[in-house]
């Protein structure tokens, strides 16, 4: 069902939102609610003028905590924010999704500001204390794997048959500064993305480190050995 934008919520006019259902029908109380705290995210970020709202009923009476799951996608000028939540019930799933996704808006509308006055925000004490103890972690999580790489019983499996790649995806190469692939991994709530760095015009992916770090990842350019 489509739900216009005129209703009791502040949203503009422009603004249009989707809402379906599977194995679900949305009544007109929850559309309504809908509407109402999408008017919220909206003023977090003006140029968003289509929100898609996905509701799915799982019935798995093992996962009866988790059962009602949405996916928000705002769609903007150039940009997709998203966001899900699985809970015991729709209402409770939508409050948290539109939490996830109002958080990541502040935090790339911080994001912007800062790149904007050309300098970055330091890291609080707490934050530099969690990626210290992160970082000194790793040699022994590294050494901890490797006494365990060798799998004793590798040869005694037969036909194991690899994972396979069941979904495919391509995106705009248009390239970006790394502080905009930031953003952009912000809004969809990924752990990493792949994108073009506009300094060197390479493909490049950011991704999230430990504590508040982020890292970023650069194909080298082949040597000429000829």
């Amino acid at each position: 069902m489509t739900t216009p934008a005129d209703n009791e919520s502040a949203l503009r006019p422009e603004t249009q939102v989707s809402i379906t259902g599977r194995n679900v029908e949305v009544p007109d109380h929850f559309a309504e609610r809908v509407n109402t705290k999408l008017a919220k995210i909206e003023r977090l970020d003006p140029t968003l003028t289509f929100f898609h709202v996905e509701l799915h009923h799982e019935p798995n009476p093992r996962r009866g905590d988790q059962s009602d799951k949405i996916q928000i996608t705002a769609t903007g000028k150039g940009h997709i924010a998203r966001a899900e939540a699985k809970e015991d019930s729709f209402y409770a799933a939508l409050e948290t999704a539109l939490a996830r996704m109002e958080r990541s808006l502040r935090k790339v509308k911080a994001r912007r500001k800062i790149a904007r006055s050309g300098h970055r925000a330091p890291l609080s004490t707490g934050e530099m204390a969690a990626a210290a103890v992160a970082d000194l972690s790793e040699p022994q999580a590294a050494k901890e794997q490797s006494e365990f790489d060798n799998d004793p019983y590798a040869d005694s499996v037969k036909d194991v048959v690899p994972g396979q790649i069941v979904r495919r995806k391509e995106h705009s190469a248009t390239p970006m500064s790394v502080d905009d692939a930031l953003s952009e991994m912000e809004l969809v709530g990924h752990d990493f993305y792949l994108f073009v760095n506009e300094e060197n015009n390479r493909p490049s992916v950011v991704y999230r480190r430990h504590a508040f770090d982020y890292g970023l990842i650069t194909l080298a350019e082949e040597e000429d050995n000829g």
